[in-house]
């Protein structure tokens, strides 16, 4: 039987297993390439997880603001602008001149006083019990006085007179019987000690009317005149005595040195007032603060860079932040014979000219200082950007820190002025820069900082 081979080697064929579409046995599998590109992209994202993790960590957390700059157009005329506080040109604190506890008050806080009114009265009775016994010595010393001065009395000389008369009438008594005791005695007839006993009485006798002799001629003299001045001496420093405690009974009523408002009451009833401490515990060193609200100023710190556009007695005008629409007259009053180094500015005080009820010391205030020529005002009426940071961000007067990039970097600034809103910076910033608001004291340009939230 014939056997057909092409079918079989159809068959065979078909058989064969094809090799075209195997893979290199060298290059590794699909699904091996998919992980391990995988795994190399997880480990890169967790290494740069940790190291953002590991960055923050090591960096200070700190408070970033950013600065803003806004532009102001001069007013025509003004050579310069500058921000302060008004203050009170004359702050009194009223004290008392002797310690005691308050026993009366008579004003509060904003009252109108008038000078010489009685603000605050202390207990006086240990003051007027000293002003009592002060009075009753110069009394005393004053009749003694009066005493010397007038001398003995008539009847006083006539009594010392009576006794040495007595005196001498004893005395020729004496002589008498000492005389016939000789007589006697020489003739042996008494024994001679009854003539000694004559002769001492006689002796004695003698002595005694020397001393009324003297004694009655000091009391018709009267004291001698170095005794009166001595009395009149002691009756002088009694009677400063006298007056000194009447001071210090005057002195228990505190009263107003000045016409003025009341800024502060500082005591109450049943306090300690003391003259040699402060405290807001237990003894107290004033009673109240006064001021004159006719007797403004405006005080500023103007940069030194800009305070040769100022001289003395210019004027300018006046504005509060309370009142922005009320303007005030003023001018330079007082400007500070030094600077302050730290700040590189100098304190300059205006004077408001015309003030009214609605000026408060401690109030924001702003002067724009008029130029006195022509050519300064042209100068002064140029738009110029004005930027205001916290003055927590400053430090030293004139150092701030800023965040580049992640890292601190030191500048130095100019101050222009300061007030409620901040401190007025000239150079050293120019707007945009993030601004590190109360810097830790250790913080240094290079430092990592980080954004607090």
């Amino acid at each position: 039987m014939a056997v057909d081979t092409r079918k079989f080697d159809q068959d065979l064929e078909a058989l064969k297993i094809d090799r075209t579409g195997r893979r290199d046995p060298a290059s590794p599998p699909r699904w091996a390439t998919v992980w391990i590109l995988t795994g190399i992209a997880v480990i890169v994202a967790l290494l740069v997880w940790l190291g953002f993790r590991t960055r923050g960590a090591g960096a200070m957390r700190v408070e970033i603001v950013r600065v803003t700059p806004t532009v102001t157009a001069a007013e025509p005329g003004v050579v310069l602008n500058a921000t302060g506080y008004i203050v009170a040109h004359h702050r009194i604190q009223v004290t008392g001149k002797v310690t005691g506890k308050v026993a009366w008050i008579g004003v509060e806080k904003a009252d109108r006083v008038h000078k010489d009114q009685v603000l605050v009265r202390l207990e006086d009775q240990e003051y007027r019990a000293q002003v009592q016994q002060a009075e009753g010595n110069v009394a005393n010393l004053e009749a003694r006085l009066r005493e010397m001065q007038n001398g003995s009395r008539p009847e006083e000389i006539a009594a010392a007179k009576a006794n040495l008369v007595q005196a001498q009438a004893d005395l020729e008594n004496a002589r008498v019987t000492l005389e016939r005791q000789r007589g006697l005695t020489e003739a042996g007839v008494l024994a001679k000690q009854a003539y000694d006993d004559a002769v001492a009485r006689n002796d004695g006798q003698k002595a005694r009317v020397e001393a009324l002799q003297k004694q009655y001629e000091l009391v018709r003299l009267g004291p001698r005149q170095e005794q009166i001045d001595a009395a009149s001496g002691a009756l002088g420093q009694a009677r400063g005595q006298l007056d000194y405690y009447r001071t210090l009974l005057d002195s228990t009523l505190i009263r107003s040195p000045i016409d003025g408002t009341v800024l502060e009451r500082e005591v109450e009833v049943g306090e300690f007032l003391t003259t040699s401490f402060v405290g807001d515990k237990g003894a107290k060193g004033y009673v109240v603060a006064l001021a004159d609200l006719n007797d403004l100023q405006v005080e500023l710190d103007i940069n030194q860079d800009d305070f040769a556009k100022l001289g003395p007695r210019q004027r300018g005008v006046v504005t509060t932040d309370a009142y922005p629409d009320r303007k005030y007259d003023g001018a330079i009053d007082e400007i500070s014979p030094q600077a302050d180094r730290q700040k590189a500015t100098v304190q300059v005080k205006v004077k408001v000219l015309h003030p009214d009820e609605y000026l408060r010391p401690e109030m924001n205030a702003r002067v724009a200082f008029l130029a006195d020529s022509p050519e300064r005002a042209a100068a002064g009426a140029v738009s110029k950007p004005r930027i205001v940071i916290p003055a927590a961000a400053v430090r030293d007067g004139k150092k701030v820190f800023v965040a580049i990039d992640g890292r601190a970097a030191e500048r130095t600034i100019k101050v222009r002025s300061t007030s409620s809103q901040g401190i007025e910076v000239s150079d050293g910033l120019t707007g945009g820069e993030d601004l590190i608001v109360s810097p830790p004291a250790g913080l240094k340009t290079g430092d990592q900082v980080v954004r607090r939230n």
